[in-house]
């Protein structure tokens, strides 16, 4: 990660707590995978950039040990194009323009959307790395977009308001349970929520209809999921998923009291299975 990690020992003592011995290290270190009876990704923030590598890695690992989450998910997370299932399943969503790879009517297709204001970002990606805020009329995001599309999809969003004033709630979940949530805040004058950015974190109380909107969610993934963060939005009165989080993502451990037992016990949970 670009900062230190803040809940990896939190997670590693709650194991410890269990009698479950860990070992940190990277995803791409030469190791013997089959040797441990699972493998849990936690934060390799660098898979965006080496997809083609690591999802080769992660299929080798499943096909020797137990994954988590499996293999099947990271396939259908990696891309933004799992937001389809969610439409198709009636799920309310950001709206989203796709464009693919190489596509040279990016510009032509801005021209016909209603959104003033856009956000452009690579279909592939985290912690809006590469994500640009712009006017649908200016150039730079036009240049932007051409950029993205010579080495990968694109997609564009409208800039929802409510980001900047409300912020984004995450909902986060441990073996299918609701374990709990906050709200993202960012800096004033930005939108982007990540603390690298300036973002803070809050405590958050959610309400039935998040809780509910984010298991109906997690209940379309291929397989089910130990980790699973559901990004949520208002925007105009209308709770929206901004995103789902299942191959890295910061789980706000320190944020909750409880939370790293929680996912002790999922994972305590996985090994019982392993044996």
């Amino acid at each position: 990660m670009p900062k230190p990690d803040p809940e990896t020992h939190l997670l590693v003592a709650a194991l410890a707590g269990r009698g479950i011995a860990t070992q940190v290290t990277t995803w791409d270190a030469d190791l013997d995978w089959a040797a441990f009876p699972l493998v849990l990704l936690r934060s390799p923030w660098d898979y965006f950039e080496r997809l083609n590598e690591f999802l080769a890695w992660a299929k080798g690992v499943a096909a020797q040990t137990r994954l988590l989450n499996p293999y099947p998910v990271i396939d259908w997370k990696c891309h933004m194009r799992y937001l389809k299932v969610l439409a198709d399943n009636g799920l309310p969503f950001v709206p989203t323009l796709g464009l693919d790879h190489g596509c040279t009517a990016g510009a032509a297709r801005l021209a016909g959307l209603s959104w003033e204001q856009l956000v452009i970002k690579p279909a592939v990606s985290i912690g809006a790395i590469n994500t640009l805020r712009g006017a649908r009329s200016d150039r730079a995001g036009r240049a932007h977009i051409d950029t993205l599309l010579a080495s990968g999809d694109v997609m564009v969003q409208p800039f929802l308001p409510g980001i900047a004033s409300e912020g984004e709630i995450s909902l986060i979940f441990f073996g299918g349970e609701f374990s709990h949530a906050i709200r993202k805040l960012p800096r004033p004058g930005d939108y982007r929520v990540q603390d690298m950015y300036g973002g803070t974190v809050h405590a958050h109380i959610p309400t039935g209809e998040e809780i509910g909107l984010a298991t109906r969610a997690l209940s379309l993934t291929p397989l089910p999921t130990t980790y699973a963060r559901v990004d949520l939005v208002r925007h105009e009165d209308q709770l929206l998923i901004m995103e789902l989080e299942l191959i890295e993502p910061e789980l706000f451990l320190p944020a909750a009291p409880g939370a790293a037992s929680r996912y002790a016990a999922a994972l305590d949970a996985q090994l019982a299975v392993c044996s």
